[in-house]
């Protein structure tokens, strides 16, 4: 099946999914179906459909994503999961992938320059290691419907910077009006500041980064994220990396 031809199942019919099924009718791709949360209790509306889709793009709610994804599983079907409030559930669903010969590809964030912007803030951790004068931070900022903080990408972001510098840093988190997005790393000094910001503009970002891993993901198998399909540039990363060592 051709990545510019691919059948999309879509779980969940809220904002992202809505804006997922348009982006991908533009592309060219056939969205067999939405799922929204009445079609689809416990995953139970992802196997009748699974047999029809190349691939399921999933967007729900913490409670339903780890159901949603070891439904798409159980029934053959290689899943993106964007869902973020879930990862206690991963490293279960990870052994089931591996068990299943499945694909599962997870992100608390499906923006490219986010996923740029985490490993620039590996590069920082390690800089400003030396630097113990500055105090490190994370704040970030979403709209007031989002429910989980700190966001799945706030969390990435200060882990990887943690982990670099060789001490915590501590997450602020702001809800607050339509905000789609925004995260700040900075390192503050006390005569100067330093800050690394990404900021959304638009949904349409992360329905473009879903599909891109949906596009990506259909042929491989083993667990995957964005890091994976960033360093793979042109799509030759190793269909097996994600097995390494399972």
């Amino acid at each position: 099946m051709s990545a510019s031809g691919l059948r999309l199942l879509i779980v969940g019919d809220g904002k992202m999914g809505r804006a997922i099924e348009q982006l991908a009718r533009e592309r060219g791709h056939h969205v067999v179906g939405v799922l929204g949360a009445g079609d689809n209790t416990a995953g139970g509306g992802i196997p009748a459909m699974a047999s029809a889709c190349d691939v399921a793009i999933e967007f729900t709610e913490p409670t339903a994503a780890r159901a949603n994804v070891a439904a798409c599983l159980a029934a053959g079907l290689p899943v993106v999961a964007g869902t973020t409030g879930w990862y206690d559930a991963l490293p279960e669903l990870e052994r089931e992938v591996h068990g299943r010969g499945g694909a599962l590809f997870w992100s608390p964030n499906f923006s490219l320059g986010v996923a740029l912007v985490i490993e620039v803030a590996r590069q920082a951790g390690m800089v400003f290691a030396r630097q113990p004068q500055f105090d490190a931070v994370l704040v970030e900022t979403h709209h007031r419907a989002k429910k989980d903080a700190p966001s799945g990408t706030g969390a990435a972001m200060a882990s990887a910077t943690a982990d670099a510098l060789g001490r915590d840093v501590p997450i602020t988190s702001v809800r607050v009006g339509h905000v789609p997005g925004t995260h700040t790393l900075v390192f503050d000094g006390a005569f100067e500041q330093v800050t690394l910001t990404h900021e959304a503009r638009d949904r349409r970002v992360f329905a473009d980064g879903a599909l891109r891993a949906a596009e990506w993901l259909v042929g491989r198998s083993g667990v995957f994220t964005m890091a994976d399909l960033v360093r793979s540039h042109d799509g030759s990363a190793s269909r097996e990396r994600a097995q390494e060592g399972s």
